[in-house]
């Protein structure tokens, strides 16, 4: 039986030397990785009760949809700042070379409501965090965060530490 890094295709010195590009774009190309990453990732959160999924633009659909799907959960977009057309609220974090700006709308999400973020990956932690910072700005209560895959040598676990984080796939190095 096929592993989801079997799957995965690793493209060396991309964006820049000595790093290792995780391509999840085989992952998606193929039905029975896409459903063995899916499969994956709910098996890691099974045990967490939550009212509402969370996903990033744009992989942050990919995986947070079926998610939502398969346990009957309303899915809330996150998205770049102008995408969402009611009123939102919004969160800037820092990039590795700049600044970025999420939203979501403000009623997306009622106070108590117990919410599982999903996105492909936690790199540093950035994203996720101000995702995070979204949620319980609208009062929301973070159940869990699950990705397809961390990159452990970048440290996102320790950015989000007190909140749990689950991972189908983790990969040492950069």
């Amino acid at each position: 039986m096929k592993k989801i890094e079997d799957y995965v295709r690793n493209i060396p010195d991309f964006p820049e030397p000595g790093i290792i590009f995780r391509d999840i774009t085989t992952v998606l190309n193929d039905a029975d990785g896409l459903q063995l990453a899916v499969d994956t990732m709910q098996e890691k959160i099974s045990d967490i009760s939550y009212d509402v999924v969370a996903g990033a633009e744009s992989r942050g659909f990919i995986f947070g949809m079926p998610i939502a799907y398969n346990n009957h959960k309303p899915f809330v977009l996150i998205r770049k700042k102008g995408k969402l057309p009611a009123k939102t609220v919004e969160q800037t974090y820092d990039l590795e070379y700049g600044t970025a700006t999420i939203e979501i709308h403000e009623d997306s999400i009622k106070p108590g409501d117990r919410v599982l973020i999903v996105d492909d990956l936690i790199a540093t932690g950035g994203t996720t965090e101000a995702m995070i910072k979204l949620v319980e700005s609208l009062g929301g209560v973070v159940a869990g965060v699950v990705v397809m895959i961390e990159l452990v040598d970048l440290k996102g676990r320790d950015r989000i530490a007190g909140y749990r984080l689950e991972s189908a796939v983790r990969y040492e190095g950069k």
